[in-house]
């Protein structure tokens, strides 16, 4: 790996640039009227690309000051030195507080380090504007119509689209605005190469770690590392002209603001601002929030389907006329008898939930699933393409810099033949198999769990009914499952925390090669732990409740305790309530959470620094009488710390994993998502706008393993609803009574119940009970038919779907087709650029109207290009790097 040697001051005179750029190529193109910018050292001049801060004791003494003080002030100032050997600028500054001192270091990128590192990371640089316009298919297919679409919002200073290739100083004047040295590199880029250089920059020892800025965090070296907003979000006082507005006060304008519910989002000023990662998350939440509307409507149409049920189902009518008629007996040991007509109500609630639309919705909510995710690839291929990262994983990805740091050797790569540093696959193998252990402990410590919450909820309705209280003892079953609801809920999100801290450390301790690959293996283990979490209490009562009790006179137990059976009203409607108190719930707490969380830790932070301006203002007397401005670097150190995109994807996916796998037991789960995701976009954009610091911008190709566990629950889903249609509901019983009983449904009840056996009758009083079973306890034929029309169904469905599904994949193809003409078209300049006998400016690159024209054209014989006729320009000023000091 190649090392730096120390950066002399940037003056040195890079190339003669004689390009003239039609495009400027930066941040953003700002209008005159921008207000002067802060973020600036102190000559005015040199900009800040990133901020480091810390805290100490304003007035140490002696006695105080420990050795982990001193190993701390020792590893920060090595850490420095090597960060300013590698050629970064840097100042400092003070900050006084009451008790403690409070010290920001500014550090900038000059020419020469953004020109090394923009090489060593693969950042792209533009070579032609893009003139295709972009246009949403909503807009298309209303324009068609002549009308103009609701969605659309017309959002001041679109940054430009470029065909791009990967960076080289050589070629300099070969791409866009190659003469503007202060705005070529895009401020994101900025941030990213000061990121890479403090990523891999060592203040110890290599071999056990001490590399990089992150450690040093955890350390608490540091307290903060972040790039700074571009000024403040508010729009200035009085309005200007919406073209003024910063990119930050563009974000807050047109997209954080809760009247923005049912706009477009500016994807491509989001991108321009945080990055590709992040684009790409907020693009893949409107995309998923827009395919929920055509689901919450069926899901709604289909349960409100069960108020015209409620009033013809002959079944329901049965069950709240027969009064006395079904005696039945004790769903416990020390339960008493009850009337079937008892459960009336609950009875008629549960066909909101199971009725004959139900199997519809379940087949349409798997296609459904299936074609969201093919257009979602389509989407995703363009907009990858868009922003220059469709080749990102393959080629570009650099190793991650603690990997780089870490690993004991080193290999050529295959694909780019580069030296990389290199972790012994056999050793991953192992650490990754001990990861899976601890997966395993993790998922048996769940399910010890979830039989803890079994036992509470059958020793509750004992107790329930030993109380002697009358009103609690006749909903002694409905308080038990509600409240054992509430308790798994508490228990998944402790749980949660627990292990989430857990595979964070082991996925660093298996040594990926990229942040890709990394973060991909971490989400894969928290996602098997969480989805054992969040799905074993509802599979529990869908599949395995009530169905291993026994009879009366045989039943069975556990630890003692007689199984747990089914409520009065079935197993579907407590599915239902299930779903709706983990997946509503789990959202209500999580939207709680973003609401008020930042904004009380925000105010706490700061409060902290409001008594040192009360203090320098009685010190310093008359001088600080008028308001004391904040810089820009103390304002966004009062911000939060963004905490990255892994929770809100996880919250997302559980809940896609709802919506798909039990949609057969709620219809509504569609609604509550749409309703949650329109909330959970605006949250979200204020939190990254106006409540965190500004992450580090990160290039995706795509929304990574995300898309992979998507596709297992659309899967999960077909076969899951499947079962919980022909096992769980009451579909299949009653269509089986309706062809070869009674056509009318007249006498279905009864068909349904079975008779105590004889045994069980002389010592106890004779009752009825949910079964197929004669007076002797054995299986009656309707139950094999029964069991063979489930199985069926089962197969046929699942077939069925995953045939239509796989015809959906087929027909839609993942990249579209003008994507695949751009990708081509992009390839053959950047090989135009960066050829060593072409000039980009002498190739005749043509206009994107005449690539999408189908004319015929005469040909036209021209002479092969001329030979460049100056030599291949050298980088002056990068000295070339020695082995022995310097950052890495």
């Amino acid at each position: 790996m190649r090392r730096r040697g120390e950066q002399k001051e940037d003056s040195a005179t890079l190339i003669t640039m004689d390009t003239k750029s039609e495009e400027n190529y930066g941040s953003i193109t700002m209008p005159p009227a921008q207000p002067q910018d802060r973020n600036v050292f102190s000559d005015g001049v040199s900009r800040v690309d990133f901020v480091l801060v810390w805290e100490e004791p304003r007035f140490p003494q002696d006695e105080e000051d420990s050795d982990d003080s001193q190993d701390q002030k020792k590893k920060r100032e090595k850490f420095l030195s090597k960060v300013k050997k590698s050629g970064v600028h840097s100042e400092q500054r003070e900050v006084l507080q009451t008790k403690t001192r409070i010290c920001y270091v500014l550090l900038s990128a000059p020419w020469s380090v953004l020109c090394y590192y923009a090489e060593e990371i693969s950042l792209r640089a533009p070579l032609q504007v893009v003139n295709a316009p972009i246009v949403n298919w909503s807009e298309q297919v209303l324009s068609q119509l002549g009308l103009s679409s609701p969605l659309s919002l017309d959002v001041p200073n679109p940054p430009p689209d470029y065909y791009t290739c990967q960076f080289r100083t050589n070629k300099l004047e070969r791409f866009l605005g190659s003469e503007d040295r202060e705005n070529f590199f895009k401020m994101t880029q900025r941030h990213q190469v000061l990121y890479e250089i403090l990523a891999r920059t060592p203040y110890g020892s290599v071999k056990n770690g001490e590399v990089g800025i992150d450690r040093l965090l955890s350390e608490q070296v540091f307290t903060a590392a972040y790039p700074l907003h571009e000024g403040d979000f508010q729009p200035p006082t009085p309005p200007v002209p919406p073209e003024s507005l910063s990119l930050r006060q563009t974000l807050y304008t047109y997209w954080a603001k809760w009247a923005c519910w049912r706009r477009y989002q500016p994807l491509d000023h989001i991108r321009e601002y945080f990055g590709e990662k992040i684009a790409l998350y907020f693009a893949w939440l409107g995309f998923y929030t827009g395919w929920l509307v055509p689901a919450s409507v069926v899901g709604t149409v289909i349960f409100f389907v069960g108020f015209w049920l409620m009033a013809t189902d002959v079944p329901a009518r049965e069950v709240c006329d027969k009064g006395n008629n079904f005696l039945m007996c004790p769903l416990c040991n020390i339960c008493s008898y009850w009337n079937y007509s008892s459960i009336c109500v609950t009875y008629k609630a549960g066909l909101f939930f199971d009725n004959g639309g139900t199997v519809f919705l379940s087949v349409f909510m798997a296609l459904w699933a299936v074609t969201f995710l093919e257009y979602w690839k389509r989407t995703c291929s363009s907009l990858s393409h868009r922003w220059d990262c469709s080749e990102f994983e393959d080629i570009e990805e650099r190793p991650r810099p603690e990997f780089t740091a870490m690993a004991p050797m080193t290999m050529r790569n295959p694909v780019t033949g580069a030296e990389e540093p290199y972790f012994p696959e056999n050793k991953r193998f192992n650490r990754t198999l001990t990861g899976c252990m601890v997966i395993l402990i993790m998922i048996i410590v769940v399910l010890m769990f979830l039989i803890a919450i079994i036992l509470y909820r059958s020793i509750l309705r004992i107790i329930i009914y030993r109380s002697g209280n009358k009103f609690a003892s006749l909903s002694a079953a409905r308080i038990a499952s509600i409240s054992g609801s509430v308790l798994n809920l508490l228990v998944i999100l402790m749980l949660s925390r627990v292990y989430t801290s857990l595979a964070h450390i082991l996925t660093r301790w298996e040594m990926h090669r990229t942040q890709t690959k990394y973060e991909d293996m971490f989400i894969l283990k928290v996602f098997i732990f969480q989805f054992v979490n969040f799905y074993s209490s509802p599979v529990y009562i869908a599949f395995f409740k009530g169905r291993f009790i026994g009879y009366p006179g045989h039943y069975n137990t556990l630890f003692g305790v007689r199984n747990e059976d089914c409520g009065a009203g079935g197993c579907l409607i407590e599915l239902a309530q299930e779903l709706l108190v983990i997946m509503v719930g789990k959202q209500l707490i999580n939207n709680v959470q973003e609401f008020i969380c930042p904004k009380v830790r925000s105010w706490w932070q700061k409060r902290k620094i409001s008594p040192l301006q009360k203090e320098e203002k009685k010190e310093d007397g008359e001088e600080m009488k008028s308001e004391v401005e904040v810089s820009p670097w103390e304002a966004d150190y009062q911000l939060l710390v963004c905490e990255g995109l892994f929770s809100e994807y996880l919250e997302m996916v559980l809940q896609f994993g709802f919506i798909t796998i039990f949609v057969a037991a709620c219809p509504l789960a569609p609604l509550f998502a749409l309703i949650n995701n329109w909330v959970e976009i605006r949250l979200d954009a204020q939190k990254f706008v106006t409540e965190y610091r500004r992450p580090v911008a990160e290039r995706a190709q795509d929304i990574g393993i995300w898309f992979t566990i998507l596709e297992f629950i659309s899967h999960v889903a077909v076969l899951s609803n499947a079962f919980l249609i022909a096992f769980t509901s009451s579909f299949v019983p009653r269509l089986y009574y309706r062809y070869t009983r009674d056509s009318t449904m007249s006498g279905y009840i009864n068909f349904t119940l079975a008779t105590s056996p004889q045994n069980f009758s002389q010592h106890h009083m004779a009752c009825r009970y949910r079964g197929f079973r004669d007076e002797n306890g054995e299986y009656l034929p309707e139950y094999y038919h029964l069991l063979a029309i489930r199985l069926t169904f089962v197969i046929v469905f699942e077939h069925v779907v995953f045939f239509v599904g796989r015809l959906i994949d087929l027909m839609v193809p993942d990249i579209p087709e003008e994507v695949e003409m751009k990708i081509k078209r992009e390839h053959y300049m950047a090989k135009e650029a960066l050829a060593e006998n072409q000039s980009l400016g002498k190739t005749v690159i043509p206009d994107e109207r005449d690539v999408q024209s189908k004319d015929l054209r005469q040909r036209v014989h021209r002479d092969s290009p001329p030979q460049s006729e100056s030599p291949p320009p050298n980088l002056e000023g990068i000295p070339e790097e020695p082995t022995t000091s310097g950052g890495s």
